[in-house]
């Protein structure tokens, strides 16, 4: 693999790749931008995905291979639509192919579906996890093959909606002088067939031990959680969404608290920004998206990657988008 700056699928508009690495090759999970002329909006209504391909590559090549659609939509009973982010984990021989979308009533939920090899097919369950919202899944491997979710994303993703502890329509973000909407975590069944627990927060300290501020806009959690290990420290990473950065806090547990470090990615070309981390074959790339393909359209995205490098002290090397 060379890593480069240009888009790596081009025969449609993908986005927001988690990226893991199965039977020596780098699978690629990423939802699918479908071109339309709507609105664009805070709620995210110009995000009208509906399907899942799956793609993947070698160490050998830049080369892509897509595998096709491997779920749609239509085929999952409880899912009304926007099938957004996703992501996959191995457990247990099987590949969990998960994801958020709208329910009949139009609240954002989370969904298995299983399959045998990592490029699918997949089969969904005929229900949603219960007790999950909001969007963004991000499913993390410990050593000890414990598997634990990360989610959340503010305004269309009503993380936002759920400060009271179950969903209030009408909620609200906190005001900037109190600390900001944590992501949740939550660990996984065994058999992963639900939560083993109820959700708990996330929380992300200042450097001086302090709750993040909901105000602190260049740091706090907006949407786009990832979970990577670095020998025995997390790194919780994610977007800031109103000012377009990926940044990243440490901790020494899964569960945080975590300790706000600085930015992984400086802003890209479009308004989202969203990204995973996967090493491979001695080298980390981030792969992450951006809108060169349609000249900015926000809701016509593809993705990247480049190599990731760490300082001697952990720190990770922050990286400017470059474009012509």
């Amino acid at each position: 693999m060379k890593a480069q700056n240009t888009p790596i699928v081009t025969n449609l508009f993908t986005a927001d790749p988690s990226a893991h690495v199965y039977l020596d090759k780098i699978y690629i999970y990423p939802s699918h931008d479908i071109p339309h002329n709507g609105e664009d909006n805070d709620n995210g209504d110009e995000y009208q995905m509906e399907d899942y391909h799956i793609f993947s590559m070698d160490e050998n090549s830049d080369e892509v291979t897509d595998h096709g659609m491997v779920l749609h939509q239509d085929d999952v009973e409880w899912v009304s639509n926007q099938m957004w982010a996703p992501d996959c984990v191995f457990k247990n021989g099987i590949y969990h192919l998960v994801f958020p979308a709208r329910d009949k009533d139009g609240n954002f939920r989370l969904g298995i579906a299983e399959g045998k090899s990592p490029e699918g097919p997949f089969t969904p369950r005929k229900e949603c996890i219960e007790g999950s919202f909001s969007i963004d899944p991000c499913s993390f491997i410990d050593d000890d093959e414990k598997v634990y979710f990360y989610f959340g994303g503010l305004w269309g993703g009503q993380l936002e909606k759920y400060r009271t502890g179950s969903f209030d329509p009408n909620g609200t973000e906190p005001p900037k002088n109190e600390h900001a909407v944590w992501p949740k975590v939550a660990l996984m069944k065994d058999d992963m067939t639900g939560f083993a627990e109820e959700p708990r927060d996330l929380v992300i300290l200042d450097e001086n031990g302090k709750e993040l501020l909901a105000g602190d806009e260049d740091r706090r959690y907006f949407e786009d959680p990832w979970m990577y290990k670095r020998g025995d420290k997390y790194y919780f990473t994610y977007s800031t969404g109103t000012t377009h950065y990926i940044v990243y806090a440490v901790s020494d547990s899964p569960y945080g608290p975590f300790t706000y470090q600085g930015r992984i990615l400086e802003p890209v070309l479009g308004w989202t920004t969203h990204h995973s981390i996967v090493d491979y074959h001695g080298k980390t790339y981030l792969f992450y998206h951006d809108c060169e393909l349609s000249n900015g359209i926000n809701h016509r995205r593809n993705v990247k990657y480049c190599e990731l490098n760490f300082n001697a002290d952990g720190t990770i090397q922050t990286i400017t988008p470059e474009y012509k």
